[in-house]
């Protein structure tokens, strides 16, 4: 199938929102024509040595503000994820023919998604972030994707979740991500607390 590509050094997931802020010409018309016609860009990550191979396409929900130059402000949402088969010239801005992937066994347990969950918890206490923004979940559905668009982990990470075939594996995936990084923040929470009674923090 062709789609449109937005080529950004960012990784979006299914499920996932996404505000953009639109000014190039090419991506005008580009959005513009999913506006006009209902239909899915593909975001793929740019990196120093190429594009990414596999991106999630996204979806415009709503047009947030739309300036007199004819920029856009727009919220999206990922929708499916797919593999690059070829690039395609002809357009102001780049298409591709791609793959759409479907996910394989095995699947999560509920019992993995509540564990994933729960260190996800952890992870921002420890970080000091805003429980309001933890991501209302339905654990009897998959959880891995919703959790991922918000851990603090590089794009190189991310973009590994994307590639992953399975749910399982998925989740499998950030429960180690999460057992590694929690005992560091958590020697962090305590030297903080330690350097606050000792008067070396105001």
């Amino acid at each position: 199938m062709k789609i449109p590509l937005f080529p950004l050094d960012l990784v979006l997931f299914p499920g996932a929102p996404l505000q953009l802020h639109i000014f190039e010409e090419r991506y005008k018309e580009m959005i513009g024509e999913c506006i006009q016609h209902h239909g899915e860009f593909g975001m793929v990550r740019t990196r120093r040595d190429g594009m990414a191979i596999v991106g999630c396409t996204a979806s415009v929900v709503t047009v947030m503000h739309r300036y007199p130059d004819g920029r856009l402000d727009i919220l999206c949402s990922g929708e499916r994820r797919f593999e690059i088969e070829s690039l395609l010239d002809g357009r102001s801005f780049l298409e591709a023919e791609v793959d759409f992937l479907h996910d394989r066994e095995p699947a999560s347990t509920r019992r993995d998604r509540e564990q994933c969950a729960a260190l996800h918890m952890e992870m921002l206490e420890l970080s000091g972030g805003d429980g309001a923004a933890f991501p209302q979940l339905d654990l009897n559905q998959p959880v891995a994707f919703l959790l991922a668009a918000s851990i603090p982990a590089d794009l190189e990470f991310k973009q590994e979740l994307l590639h992953l075939h399975s749910d399982g594996e998925r989740t499998a995936r950030l429960v180690e991500f999460y057992q590694s990084i929690l005992p560091k923040l958590q020697r962090g929470s305590i030297g903080c607390k330690t350097a606050i009674r000792n008067g070396h923090v105001m």
